[in-house]
């Protein structure tokens, strides 16, 4: 059996509406966002100095690979993206979650599915709750997808959420074409060319995500997102100047200062996988403050769901041999959806869920 977490909310309990107009004025914060002692925001995080590389996205191939083994992210400048395209983005977040609750509700996240939108995590658990809201969507890069993000704003939210629609499906294009890029790049630094990982992700299946954070009057007690690896392959970040997200490093949470020329890019499982675990998977977290609403933009790029993560044989020596069994990415998605709340272990519990379910080897 899967790994199952005790704050699983239970079917018979009526969940708790996190309405954000609302609780951000509130002083006592329900006990479900209040988190345990130990992973309880610190005080004062150092800020990580991470240098930014003015050469275009091809240069410091030598430096990023190390960036990628050593803390699974860095930072991308001179990308190509059009500043205006993100300006808009963000101009769209900001009138989305300033919608009445209701209005959101409209693309409501449906149980077991991981598009839509979600206030907090209320429907899925009942305990360390994040102090935020999302709406999430799915890309894709296939040809016979072309208009999906339009399609979902004008299904969903209707005719009038037609702009959203035109600028989200803009963005995601533009994120898609940058992660070919940068898996162009991660492929020259693990030493099997440009070619491998482009084709892999050519014709991905990725999500897109908005994320919002209000103010919290008590943002010592809770977090915007707790500890986590994501157990996507590559995730593109763009922050507001607002400041909010931090990483381990070092054996210590580090914040990372928002620039609006740079997107962060983390490492994910699936890609910690694919790379055989030369490079690893960033831990991080989210953390809000008591006066002004944080934004973020998340691209989750995604292979093919028919694609099975398989490290090139490139990567696979005596002295080094495979680390993590053959899957493919619904599988791990699946996996983090109704048997395990992603962490920072969420890769190796996958793989020992995948081994006990089968007597044979696995890989």
């Amino acid at each position: 059996m899967p790994p199952q977490h005790k704050d699983e909310a239970r079917d018979d309990q009526k969940p708790l509406v996190f309405d954000a107009s609302v609780l951000q004025h509130q002083f006592d914060i329900p006990k479900q966002f209040i988190w345990p002692d130990e992973e309880k925001p610190c005080a004062n995080a150092p800020d990580l100095p991470v240098p930014l590389r003015p050469e275009r996205l091809h240069g410091g191939i030598k430096a990023r690979g190390e960036a990628c083994q050593k803390y699974g992210f860095f930072l991308a400048v001179n990308h190509g993206v059009d500043a205006g395209l993100i300006s808009d983005a963000h101009k769209l977040m900001d009138r989305f979650f300033g919608l009445p609750l209701s209005e959101k509700q409209r693309a409501q996240r449906k149980l077991g599915e991981h598009c839509g939108y979600a206030s907090s995590f209320t429907g899925r658990f009942s305990s360390k709750l994040p102090w935020k809201e999302t709406l999430s969507f799915c890309y894709s890069a296939e040809k016979s997808s072309s208009n999906v993000v339009e399609d979902y704003f004008k299904n969903t939210m209707g005719e009038e959420f037609e702009q959203f629609g035109r600028v989200y499906q803009d963005y995601c294009e533009a994120m898609s074409t940058l992660s070919l890029g940068i898996m162009e790049l991660l492929g020259m630094s693990l030493g099997i060319g440009r070619d491998h990982f482009r084709e892999f992700f050519e014709g991905n299946d990725s999500i897109m995500r908005l994320n919002y954070y209000p103010p919290c009057q008590k943002p010592d007690l809770t977090l915007g997102t707790g500890p986590h690896c994501d157990p996507t392959s590559l995730t593109i970040l763009h922050q507001d100047q607002v400041g909010g997200l931090q990483v381990f490093v070092n054996n210590e949470w580090c914040s990372i200062s928002p620039n609006f020329n740079a997107f962060v890019v983390n490492i994910g499982d699936t890609f910690m996988a694919l790379s055989n675990g030369l490079y690893k998977s960033c831990l991080h977290r989210a953390v809000v403050n008591s006066r002004t609403p944080r934004k973020s933009l998340a691209f989750f790029l995604c292979p093919r769901k028919d694609k099975v993560v398989r490290p090139p044989s490139e990567l696979v020596e005596t002295s080094c041999p495979r680390a993590y069994p053959d899957f493919t990415w619904p599988m791990l998605h699946e996996f983090t959806q109704k048997h395990y709340r992603a962490d920072m272990n969420t890769l190796r519990a996958f793989t020992n869920w995948l081994q006990q379910k089968t007597s044979e080897p696995v890989w």
